[in-house]
């Protein structure tokens, strides 16, 4: 045999070779890909469901119905042939199981059961998310108090050893030495004198040595005297030169700005000491997360040093300024610290509890029925009264916006929405006559995601089901039909004219 015949017998086997290899191919996909959309047997005589393999290919042929190609899904035929667009040999598509009926995915119980579809009611139900957020404890800015030098003079004497010493009201601090201090104290001395000595005489007399010690007297409370102390200096009658500092507040001091023996002048800084009965809880939230929190929340928080305890708070300000490099905001929360187990620079693990009304917006139950403090949300109280730190009138919480009445959100699992990015879609699943369902695309208008449910703003009615497992499947079933899909909400219409699909 010459050798270009052997060669072109070759290639005409190779040929034969790779069509039955594509044949093979095209009939294992066209099997797989009417096992995901649900083709399959009718149930047998007995009762149980017979596995789709077991079929033959003449029983096939009895019942279809239409023909399609394994490699043109589109294509729909009443005959048996080849498809119009590959030649490759139709196969038959068994009746009842799965049917597109206008822009609708109909599916037999047992179709449905083969693709795994699951449906869900959309209901209304309260809706919690827990927001995680970390901080550390500082200091209560408004506790802490500056002891500072009333005149000037010197430290002969000071109490306080070293930063971090406990101390309460009245406490000595410290000895201060001024020499301004003789003259004056012999002025209220005299002043004094000259008081009791005017009680027999004219009451002229007697109220102008009155007036006189008062203005005594008050110049040494500006100086920083205690009233105890100038009733002994006006008994006692004898000056001195020296001034003993007493704590005004109770606390931790925090600051020593001056050593014995240091000269200071009117209004240095000597002492800072910090109440510890309260402290501020400052956290960190990403702009992302400014929508979930609303001054008023309680907070939980847990220290790391104290593990296993659990304290509270409630959100007393949000920063109204974004950092721009960590494009984060502070949250400072006001905590009690009675017990004093709580110490400032400790890191906190925060858990905030956020709660969502119908429209996706924030509330706190906690504050439902309450009166709060327009300037200090802190304070939370039962009844009407006032502020017992600025003393301004308490308000209706309802009036700031801290709570509101109405049905819970509706919702849905997270599973249930197709989101494209532009537009959200469900697909509705509803039960026919004749005990198929149908499923059908509708683009709904989704509200905030609240771990593993999204609220829906527009779209969807209480009581309607919706598919949530199995949603991608009957959207790429639609999708092979050119019908209005997720990634198509237009559709196309696609046609079976084998002239059409030729171009002739």
């Amino acid at each position: 045999m010459p050798s270009e015949s052997r060669d072109e017998s070759r290639f005409r086997g190779n040929g034969r070779s790779l069509s039955k290899l594509v044949a093979a191919t095209a009939t294992l996909m066209a099997a797989l890909a009417l096992t995901v959309v649900g083709c399959s047997c009718a149930p047998t005589e007995n009762g149980g469901d017979t596995d789709p393999r077991s079929t033959s290919t003449a029983h096939e042929h009895e019942e279809a119905e239409a023909y399609t190609c394994a490699m043109h899904p589109h294509i729909n035929l009443p005959e048996p042939g080849n498809c119009p667009i590959c030649g490759m040999e139709l196969i038959p598509v068994a009746t009842g199981s799965t049917k597109v009926s206008g822009n609708a995915l109909q599916l037999s119980p047992y179709a449905a059961k083969l693709a795994r579809v699951q449906t869900t009611q959309v209901e209304h139900r309260p809706v919690t998310l827990d927001l995680r957020l970390v901080g550390k404890l500082a200091y209560d800015e408004t506790r802490v108090r500056t002891i500072s030098a009333w005149l000037p003079g010197r430290i002969d004497r000071l109490y306080i050893d070293y930063v971090g010493v406990t101390v309460k009201v009245g406490d000595h601090l410290g000895e201060l030495y001024g020499p301004d201090l003789l003259a004056s104290q012999q002025d209220l001395i005299e002043a004094a004198r000259t008081v009791r000595r005017s009680k027999q005489g004219s009451s002229t007399l007697a109220a102008t040595a009155r007036a006189t010690l008062e203005a005594s007297r008050e110049r040494f409370r500006l100086w920083g005297f205690s009233a105890e102390q100038i009733r002994k200096l006006e008994r006692v009658g004898r000056p001195s030169d020296h001034l003993t500092v007493y704590s005004p507040v109770s606390g931790v001091v925090i600051e020593r700005a001056v050593d014995e023996g240091s000269y200071v002048r009117e209004g240095d800084t000597i002492l800072r000491i910090a109440d510890l009965s309260e402290l501020w809880l400052v956290m960190v939230a990403y702009e992302s997360q400014l929508s979930w929190l609303l001054v008023g929340q309680a907070v939980e928080f847990e220290v790391p040093a104290l593990p296993g305890d659990r304290f509270e708070g409630r959100i007393a300000f949000v920063s109204p300024v974004v950092d721009p490099v960590t494009r984060t905001t502070q949250i400072r929360l006001n905590v009690d610290n009675a017990e004093g187990r709580l110490k400032p620079e400790m890191f906190v693990r925060a858990r905030v509890r956020v709660h969502l009304r119908a429209d996706g917006k924030v509330f706190e139950p906690s504050l439902v029925g309450k009166w709060i403090g327009p300037m200090h949300p802190e304070i939370v109280r039962e009844e009407a009264g006032t502020c017992p730190i600025c003393g301004m009138q308490l308000v209706k919480a309802k009036t700031l916006g801290y709570e509101t009445s109405g049905p819970p959100p509706l919702v849905i699992p997270t599973t249930a929405a197709l989101i494209t990015g532009t537009r959200a879609i469900v697909y509705v699943a509803t039960l026919e006559a004749d005990d198929s369902t149908s499923y059908e695309a509708r683009e709904i208008h989704l509200g905030p995601r609240a771990g593993d449910t999204y609220i829906v703003l527009h779209g969807l009615e209480e009581g309607e089901s919706v598919v949530k497992h199995g949603a991608f499947k009957i959207d790429a079933s639609i999708q092979i039909q050119a019908k209005p899909s997720m990634m198509n909400p237009e559709g196309s219409e696609a046609t079976t004219d084998p002239h059409a699909l030729m171009g002739m």
